[in-house]
């Protein structure tokens, strides 16, 4: 089973940077890629910038139209009118059938700020002190924003984080 993680960095490049590292660990098979995509908001941009990555050999990848419609529920929805309020809330109740609901749309848009940047992972098999200790390597300490791990695991992560 894939799982859904976001990474917030406090740099608006260090997402985009951070790839590298896991193209490495998916050829050492110490994780799955199904698919990423990146967020990287300058300081003073007025929005942030969107990447999906293309060059991911996973079988169930997301797609532009899901990144698209992630991004857009995450970052413009509160500078659009009223008019495309009722699509929108279409869009939002079939995100919340995969597991991204409002919780999950309002702790990115908090965290993911003028600044920073964001790396949106759908991996699977991961060998998560590995990957830590190679983001670790790069001189990044990424924050996890959200999951749809489970509580009892993503508490492990959240611990194993806050140790190093």
């Amino acid at each position: 089973m894939a799982t859904l993680t976001v990474w917030k960095f406090d740099s608006a490049t260090a997402a985009g940077e951070t790839i590298d590292a896991l193209e490495i660990l998916a050829k050492q098979e110490l994780i799955t890629l199904h698919d990423a995509a990146t967020v990287s908001w300058p300081p003073n941009a007025k929005k942030p910038k969107t990447r999906q990555l293309r060059n991911l050999a996973g079988t169930a990848a997301l797609g532009g139209m899901f990144w698209g419609m992630l991004f857009g529920l995450i970052f413009l929805v509160p500078f659009l009118g009223a008019a495309i309020g009722a699509a929108t809330g279409a869009i939002a109740g079939s995100m919340t059938d995969v597991g991204i609901d409002d919780d999950f749309i309002k702790a990115v848009r908090k965290e993911v700020v003028p600044g920073t940047s964001a790396l949106f992972l759908l991996s699977s098999d991961a060998v998560l002190d590995k990957v830590k200790t190679a983001l670790d390597d790069l001189g990044y300490r990424p924050q996890l924003i959200q999951s749809n791990l489970s509580e009892a695991q993503e508490a492990a992560l959240r611990e194993m984080l806050a140790e190093a």
